[in-house]
This record gives structure tokens, sequence and C-alpha cells, in this order.
């Protein structure tokens, strides 16, 4: 189990100016061996991070669509908020974004069954991701399986290359969106999106010391990197402080850089060297900005996102998924053993990557297991 003044602790306390990002994570030209060539060749989003399910009949989003902070977001709160006191909740999206209604609902749900103000942010600025149905006219659509949504067993091979042809456009397609939406586009809307809800909902926030946060396929990644602790990265020394002590031909004489002083503060007993004061700044660190958080089928993930986990997580995963590989699960569940990380992960078999997130499904397995994430991401969030 985690350190308990670690894992609940409060985002309030730290400094939301440097957010930091993540170094990005590049794929080798050359693998030696079967994982890696795997995971080099895995897909980085699937048609479940990019498109809605069919929506359950009679279902409806409830809540509205703000600007909070310059930033979109939708806002779903319980029927008896601010009279009952609520904790807020940060919901990050898959590929399909804010206007998502599958996404909306699902945010309602954890407001009306958990108690949560729920505010899900616009992470891609109104730039969804790309899906099959944007590289194909509904004329030249594929029919597929209402229950899976994969190609039906009587497609034709009219269909099956409308398939192939609508995967190849797509992943042109997703490689550019991908490029629009990196992480250093989506952390900056994150911090803001935090500052915001620090000043609209400061009773929520209070009331459950701290931020909760659940995300979905990309956004499940997100949750990771906010409930991380990261150093920032160093300063970089100045021109005259690479250059001290070095003789310069039209020098008479070296350059040195200006002492820092030792007594900074005024007080007395202060007796850090320059030196100390600088390394202490460096060493500084910051986050974890969440409280706690719930993923879900998470995309795009490396290893390195779990580096600096502190805040508990809990993990939904798919049983042999492409988009989110076991060896990357592993590493993660390893990291947060031997770190003392508090969490749980559940992995579902014979569900397709996405399952989580509301849609219609007609295989009753699915369906089972879509209610058992939710049941396990919500009791998480609540008792934490």
């Amino acid at each position: 189990m985690a350190d308990p003044d670690v894992a609940t602790k409060s985002p309030e306390s730290d400094a939301l100016e440097d957010i930091p990002v993540a170094e990005p994570t590049t794929v080798p030209n050359t693998v030696d061996s079967p994982s890696a060539s795997a995971a080099a060749s895995a897909p980085a989003l699937c048609d479940n991070c990019t498109s809605d399910r069919p929506t359950p009949a009679g279902q409806k989003p409830a809540g509205e669509i703000i600007k909070l902070n310059d930033i979109d977001v939708y806002v779903s709160k319980p029927a008896d908020y601010p009279h009952t006191p609520c904790k807020l909740l940060l919901l990050l999206t898959g590929g399909t974004g804010l206007h998502s209604v599958n996404s909306q609902i699902q945010a309602d749900r954890f407001a009306q069954d958990g108690g949560f103000v729920v505010v899900m942010p616009d992470l891609f600025e109104g730039d969804p991701a790309p899906n099959s149905t944007t590289a194909l006219s509904p004329e030249e659509r594929p029919a597929t399986d209402a229950g899976t949504g994969s190609a039906t067993p009587t497609s034709s091979f009219l269909d099956i290359f409308k398939i192939k042809a609508a995967e190849t456009a797509k992943s042109f397609l997703i490689d550019m969106w991908l490029a629009r939406h990196t992480e250093d586009k989506i952390m900056p809307i994150l911090k803001k999106v935090l500052d915001g809800v620090r000043d609209e909902f400061a009773d929520a926030v209070a009331y459950g010391d701290g931020i909760y946060a659940t995300g979905y396929c990309i956004g499940g990644r997100y949750v990771l990197l906010l409930a991380r602790e990261q150093n920032p990265a160093p300063r970089k020394a100045s021109i005259s402080e690479r250059l001290g002590g070095i003789t310069l031909p039209w020098a008479h004489r070296p350059a040195v850089p200006t002492p820092v002083p030792t007594d900074l503060g005024g007080r007395e007993g202060n007796n850090q060297s320059g030196d100390d004061l600088e390394a202490n700044r460096q060493n500084k660190t910051s986050g974890p900005w969440v409280k706690a958080g719930a993923i879900a089928h998470a995309t795009l993930v490396s290893k390195d996102d779990f580096k600096g986990l502190k805040a508990p997580i809990s993990m939904v995963s798919v049983e042999n998924d492409p988009v989110f590989p076991d060896e990357v699960r592993v590493a993660g569940e390893d990291y947060m053993s031997e770190n003392n990380v508090e969490h749980e992960v559940q992995v579902y078999p014979g569900v397709p990557h996405g399952f989580a997130v509301v849609g219609e499904y007609e295989d009753a397995h699915i369906k089972e297991a879509q209610a058992a994430a939710f049941e396990q991401m919500l009791k998480w969030l609540v008792e934490h």
C-alpha cells in the first residue's frame, strides 16, 4: 500500500505553473526481438478510440457545455448539488472528444451514481480524432456486425476492400491528427482546466481534498501523467557560466560568473551556499495534480509514463490489447508494486478495446464487463 501521506496528497499544495511534459518516446528503427517488433507495429489508436458505439436507447446527456478558463468543458452535476457537498472529478475522453454523446452520458453516470461534480474538458480544441466514417462516404461504408463493430461474416469482397481502404485512409489521418495533438499541446489545456476548477468549483475541490480523475483511451494516459511526481528539467547554464574560468582570445582575463550571495533571505543562520540554493531549486518536485485516478484501456502509454506515479490508480485493461500491450501493462504493475503505489488492475477477457465507454453492445458478456468496469472505477474513486 502507498504511504498515506503520498496517496492522499492534495494537488492544491503543488505549484501548477510548471506541469512538466515528459520526453516523447521514440520507436527504434531496428528491433531485435519479437516483442519489440510487436510493440513497434502496434496501432496507436483503434476504431473504438475514435468512434462511438450506438447510444443506449432512451439515454441522452443531462449536463451542459460551458467555458472554463477559456476551455470548453462539459459539466455534469448531481441533482442535489450544491446543497449536498460533492467531490470534483475530471473526466478525460478518448479521441471522440467533448461532443461525444456517449462520453457525455458517461460523465452523467459518474455524477448521478457517484455524487461527483464532473468536468470533461475538450482536450482536442474542437478537433476530434478521424475515424473510418471520415475516410468514406455513407454509401461507401462497409456493413459491420452490430454486436462487435467488425465486418460481418457475410461481407462481400467489395465490403472487405472498402474496409481495407478505410483502414489505410484512417491510418494516414490518425497520424496527422496525433501530430496536431501532442503532449505539449494537451498538458497546457489541462493546466488551465485545473486552475479553472479550483476557482469555479472550489467547494467540491475542498470537500474532496483534491481533484479526482478518470480517463478512457487517450485520456487514460493523461490521468497517469497527472498522477505523477516529477523533477523539472535542470536549468541550463548561462553563456557566462559555461565560459567561467576560460580565457577568451579577445579578453585580458578569464570571464568570471557573478558570485551568488549566500544570504538571500536576510535572516540570520542562513548558511547555504549559492550552489546549495541552486541544487535545492533544481531538486524541487512537482505533482501529483490529482488525488486518485481510474483509467480504462489507456492508449499511447509507454513504460516511462508510470515512472514517478504517486496517486492511487485503478486500471481497467483488456486481455491481449494491441493498443495497450501486456508488456507495458505488466511493467506498470511492477513499477507500482516496487514503489508502493496503491493500485488495482483488472484484466477483462473477451472484450474489445474501448468496451468500458458507454455504448450499446448485443453481446451479453461485453455488457456485463462494461457494467463491472464502471463499478470498479466508481468504487475506487469514491473510496479514495
